[in-house]
């Protein structure tokens, strides 16, 4: 398109310039696709493709060759056939919950499981008319003694959010195996598809296997930079992902491309990333069990942690938090200024990222049912980044004599 003697190009030759870079690019990295409105050839074009089983491209919210490629890759990982990006993980747990639930449904969950979950459950659920009830983890009777007929939809979780107990995976799924018309969700982001696989998972005498749903906030592990924000939702069988996919696409659910492209950056690294945060977090744990000011270490590959044998029997993988239990001779306040004098410890919510985090929680508050198996006092769960541990443990220790006196 010309434009007149002296004027610069006009908008029109600008939007419609006949270019087209070569095809037959390729590198490491995928490329980045991104846009909201996707053209089409012709009417007949636009009428008959399909965005349902990626065949091809309708709208920038159904997908783009570069979200294609991360939900392939991370069903592979989880071990599943399908996945679905979702803005967050909690957004991938209220997905599955307003995807499969409707008024007169009862969810179950474990009294561990992550809060804002639990939270949207027992709030946003409420109001629909569905009822939410929780279980404890470690024994699977307490989870048989509330199904009912109105359970339609099971939540496990692997470890538990904050105290890390490993779960009877195997004696819960056999549970809701004998119950046909229970969907199994997994929290699966401590695991990260990595300490085991969750479609696999074998209740024994002739159960079906694994999971139905894995959900995974990738803004953790997959990420790694603590830069992103983004869940996913796996699953195995077609008319469960249809559902998901359908209900996904109703609520308007979108990712940003240059966020997918950063888990694509990192997802290579992820099991060296998982595996050195892993091994310097039981380094850690194994110091912190010597400290006169610790009552309890959580983490689920140190003997007489809560759900140990259970972890042991399915994980070699253990992931990079623990949990500090301290004695009830310290109070709050004194636990809270120990985090406050940590150097190298920030201090925020989230974890797998490069720095390492602490945050102090009060269990009371997050609990409906008493927990036995774990000591009274003021918690400080660690999530440990990659710095170098023996720095690590020394900011652990010159805190400790700072403010907590042995």
């Amino acid at each position: 398109m010309s434009h007149a003697p002296g004027k610069g190009p006009s908008a029109t030759t600008l939007i419609h310039h006949p270019y087209e870079a070569p095809g037959g690019f390729d590198a490491v990295v995928p490329g980045v696709h991104k846009g909201s409105t996707v053209l089409f050839r012709n009417v007949a074009d636009l009428h008959s493709r399909q965005w349902m089983d990626k065949s091809g491209y309708t709208y920038g919210l159904h997908g783009t060759p570069t979200s294609f490629t991360l939900e392939e890759r991370l069903a592979t990982l989880e071990g599943g056939l399908q996945c679905l990006l979702t803005p967050s993980g909690l957004s991938a747990i209220s997905l599955v919950d307003m995807a499969l639930l409707q008024s007169g449904d009862e969810v179950l969950l474990p009294d561990n499981a992550y809060g804002p979950g639990k939270d949207f459950a027992r709030v946003e659920l409420a109001r629909w008319g569905v009822t939410t009830r929780c279980y404890d983890s470690q024994d699977a009777a307490s989870l048989a003694a509330l199904i009912t007929p109105a359970t339609r939809l099971v939540w496990l979780e692997a470890a538990g959010s904050v105290t890390l107990e490993f779960p009877d995976l195997l004696g819960l799924l056999r549970v809701c195996r004998q119950h046909p018309q229970l969907v199994v969700a997994l929290d699966n982001t401590w695991g990260a598809g990595l300490a085991f696989n969750a479609f696999a998972l074998d209740p024994g005498e002739g159960l079906p296997q694994g999971v139905d749903v894995s959900i995974h906030a990738l803004t953790k592990y997959p990420s790694g930079g603590a830069d992103v924000l983004m869940g996913s939702v796996t699953t195995r069988s077609p008319e469960l992902h249809k559902r998901l996919k359908l209900c996904h696409m109703r609520l308007g659910l979108g990712v940003g491309m240059d966020d997918v492209a950063a888990v694509l950056r990192g997802l290579p690294s992820m099991p060296l990333r998982y595996a050195a945060q892993d091994r310097s977090a039981r380094e850690i744990a194994q110091w912190a069990l010597a400290q006169p000011q610790v009552a309890q270490v959580l983490h689920p590959a140190l003997a007489g942690s809560p759900g140990h044998s259970h972890w042991a029997g399915l994980c070699t993988q253990a992931a990079g938090l623990l949990s500090l239990q301290f004695d009830l001779r310290y109070s709050a306040e004194q636990v809270h200024a120990f985090v406050d004098a940590l150097q190298l410890f920030g201090i925020g919510y989230s974890w797998g990222g490069p720095m390492s985090l602490a945050v102090p929680y009060d269990l009371r508050s997050m609990r409906q049912h008493p927990a036995p198996s774990l000591h009274a006092g003021t918690l400080v769960r660690l999530c440990i980044g990659l710095e170098d541990t023996a720095d690590l443990i020394a900011d652990l220790q010159q805190a400790l004599n700072h403010c907590l006196p042995a």
